[in-house]
């Protein structure tokens, strides 16, 4: 259904996670060459968490518009630009009551949610003298002036901050995997510091042969080529190598059959690739640097043969693809460890910017030490006065019983009755 391009477009995996290759049944498949295929029962596979503060309304909007017949047919023979630019969001307009009375509980809901939200925040702050209407301004994926009804333009709304936000998520995971590597690298050599001149050689020695014990692996075939896709027809798909064919393989990984490749199952393609170079159970082997080799194969196959930039394969841009050269010579495939992940400068930069953070805390952590001190010194004065005032009272006790006076509480009452 062509609403997988809103869908997976804008609720591609946010969150790393380790797939396995997914198989289901063939379609248009010769059964003589099919070996061991079980037939599975078709299921609603759910869409991926986008990581989206708002992803539950998203999807659920999604759900609603689906049931929709007009919309459906409209949304079939819209193109990505269409849906991209607000035109789609037009067909709101000639939805059913149904639909569009389910739309506007919806986004009461979200604007509910929101502003529980916004009064946590405010009342955690101790700041409740804020205007909640206001601060609605600050979510971007509808429209806050009008909280009772879903119109066109909370589509168009919902569609562009989605777009934006999920455009920077790649981009900035790759920032967060740089970071990673140089506070590794960081910490290694701050741990040398720490050792002799004999220790430092040995982990030294120790971390060059955990490298090479990395880069001793099997060759790894160049993402989306023809070689690559062979091994997963023959290894994972239990097919003649032989007969590869890319229209059967294309239908034979597009789990869902809803006619695209996403990236989950993109990515699913390059299992076998990444348990050449990866194993969790060695301890040479970063699976954090596994989820980014992923990542870096499934960017690399997208930008070669996704043509319209829509973030899924059809068979057609995938049919294409086949016909280049690089599916059948491709250039070999450098992995993460024969790469420079980050340049000298960088890690210095790095390293100044921990400095100055660790500064930060240090003198943090003195100043409330300090106040600590403080609170300690009036506390303990505080005590001192009060044990001269307990130690005053009994002496002016004593004064009085000497006297024949007969005590008195606090108020100044009698603690007994004279004898009479």
């Amino acid at each position: 259904m062509r609403w997988k391009i809103i869908q997976l477009q804008y609720c591609v995996l946010l969150v790393p996670c380790v797939l396995t290759v997914l198989e289901a049944v063939p379609i248009d498949v010769d059964k003589t060459k099919v070996h061991n295929v079980e037939p599975v029962e078709s299921a609603k596979i759910e869409p991926p968490d986008t990581g989206l503060y708002y992803d539950e309304y998203l999807k659920q909007v999604i759900d609603v518009l689906e049931t929709d017949q007009h919309f459906r047919e409209k949304l079939q023979k819209a193109d990505i630009e269409e849906i991209r630019n607000g035109r789609l969001s037009k067909e709101l307009d000639f939805v059913s009551h149904h639909v569009r009375t389910k739309l506007d509980e919806l986004k009461r809901q979200e604007v509910g949610r929101l502003r529980m939200l916004i009064k946590a925040k405010l009342d955690s702050l101790q700041d409740t003298g804020m205007n909640h209407h206001l601060l609605l301004k600050q979510f971007e994926h509808l429209n806050h002036q009008n909280p009772d009804t879903f119109e066109s333009r909370d589509l168009d709304m919902l569609i562009k901050a989605a777009t934006a936000d999920l455009e920077q998520y790649d981009r900035t995971r790759h920032e967060e995997f740089k970071k990673y590597e140089m506070m590794k690298e960081h910490e290694r050599r701050e741990y040398l510091k720490t050792l002799d001149e004999e220790k430092r050689k040995e982990e030294e020695s120790k971390f060059e042969e955990m490298k090479r014990k990395h880069e001793n692996h099997p060759k790894v075939n160049h993402p989306g080529s023809k070689d690559q896709l062979k091994e997963v027809w023959e290894e994972a798909d239990g097919l003649d190598p032989n007969d590869f064919d890319p229209k059967t393989f294309f239908k034979l990984h597009d789990v869902n059959s809803d006619g695209f490749l996403d990236e989950q199952e993109l990515e699913a393609l390059f299992t076998k690739e990444l348990a050449k170079v990866y194993d969790p159970q060695n301890a040479e082997d970063d699976m954090i640097e596994m989820e980014e080799e992923r990542l870096r194969m499934r960017e690399h196959v997208m930008n070669e043969i996704d043509s319209n930039k829509d973030r899924l394969v059809t068979l057609e841009e995938f049919l294409r693809a086949t016909e280049k050269k690089e599916f059948l010579e491709p250039d070999s495939w450098e992995t993460l460890g024969q790469q420079q992940l980050f340049t000298e400068e960088e890690l210095k930069e790095y390293e100044n910017i921990i400095a100055t953070q660790e500064n930060e805390l240090k003198k943090r952590a003195d100043e409330l030490q300090k106040q600590k001190e403080e609170l300690q010194r009036q506390h303990d004065h505080l005590e001192a006065q009060k044990q001269e005032y307990q130690q005053a009272v009994q002496q002016l006790e004593q004064k009085k019983f000497q006297q024949g006076i007969a005590p008195s509480g606090p108020a100044g009452e009698l603690k007994f009755e004279p004898h009479t």
